[in-house]
């Protein structure tokens, strides 16, 4: 089978396509015939020695995927062969970018009848992310507001969908060519971050989801009900913060599990959640792929490897 490994870390050129055996799968893994694999920013860093995951070389790049059950583990008992799944390889987010990869059986689920297979695969870390942003850990309720930074990203989407079904009230931040498509999603109130201060247009708000980082996250206090909370998928706490009024600041790395893929499932297939994928690139082109995750030209939403049209 193919697969887009590294044998050194560096930029986008050490990648490299090997020819391997097809794994068999541990106990409480499934082999997938793989259909399609995300590109994301953890896929560079770890290309780049720079993620908090550290795993030792040489590796096969990728999380995100979509594909087909061939083979399950000798524990696991709520797949089978020819089940069409979704979501992600393993903790160390890696393995995706193959032909065939193994994946942890409690980090996948069933795929939404209503997505593609490329579809699936653009969405399971960014998703999740914004599940975990607004419900795991700002509790978010119907009636409360948020502020939604960098909300026209593949996160950013999510988050602003998830939090109009919940019934909270939207505010978010965006470049002027993406308004017209964040208020799509369900946003209220999008702000034109190089035009205005957000925080001249937005008011006290119970919850703040910074995609963004920097200047942006310190101003966000400001704008924070007594009592809310800001979640970073940026930065951790500093002591810099202004914390005052009992203002919380929580850092947090995704988890996928299955529990949180079946409600997204559910959100996917009632038309209540939409995915995005941008460009759609074959598996030779990985390099390419990597390329866009460092600037260069792409469409907007979850760059996607096609990788086999299934049977």
């Amino acid at each position: 089978m193919r697969a887009a490994r590294i044998h050194r870390f560096g930029p986008p050129d050490v990648i490299v396509l090997d020819d391997l055996l097809r794994p068999a799968p541990d106990p409480d893994q499934v082999l997938l015939r793989v259909a399609a694999a995300g590109v994301g920013p953890w896929d560079a860093l770890i290309r780049e020695h720079k993620s908090a995951v550290m795993v030792p070389l040489p590796l096969t790049l990728g999380a995100d995927l979509s594909g087909i059950v061939e083979v399950t583990g000798g524990d696991v008992h709520h797949f089978k062969p020819g089940d069409m799944v979704y979501g992600v390889t393993n903790p160390q987010f890696i393995g995706a970018n193959a032909e065939y990869a193994l994946a942890s059986a409690n980090m996948i689920a069933k795929k939404p009848m209503s997505l593609s297979f490329d579809e699936g695969a653009s969405a399971p870390v960014v998703a999740v992310t914004a599940w975990q942003m607004l419900f795991d850990y700002a509790k978010a309720q119907p009636g409360q507001s948020v502020l939604i930074h960098g909300a026209a990203g593949n996160v950013g989407a999510y988050a602003v969908q998830l939090a109009r079904q919940a019934g909270l009230r939207v505010f978010a931040t965006a470049s002027s060519g993406d308004i017209s498509f964040v208020k799509s999603l369900g946003a209220d109130t999008v702000v034109d971050y190089k035009a205005r201060r957000f925080e001249d247009a937005v008011p006290l708000v119970d919850i703040v989801l910074d995609l963004v980082g920097g200047d942006t996250r310190a101003r966000s206090f400001a704008v924070i009900k007594p009592g809310g909370i800001l979640v970073s998928t940026v930065s951790k706490p500093t002591a810099q913060d202004d914390r005052s009024r009992g203002v919380r600041a929580v850092f947090f790395l995704v988890e996928v599990t299955s529990e949180r893929l079946d409600k997204l499932t559910d959100l996917f297939d009632s038309g209540k959640l939409k995915a995005r994928v941008g460009t759609v690139l074959p598996l030779d082109q990985v390099r390419t792929a990597h390329e866009m995750l460092a600037g260069a030209p792409h469409l907007g939403g979850k760059i996607v490897l096609h990788i086999a049209d299934p049977v």
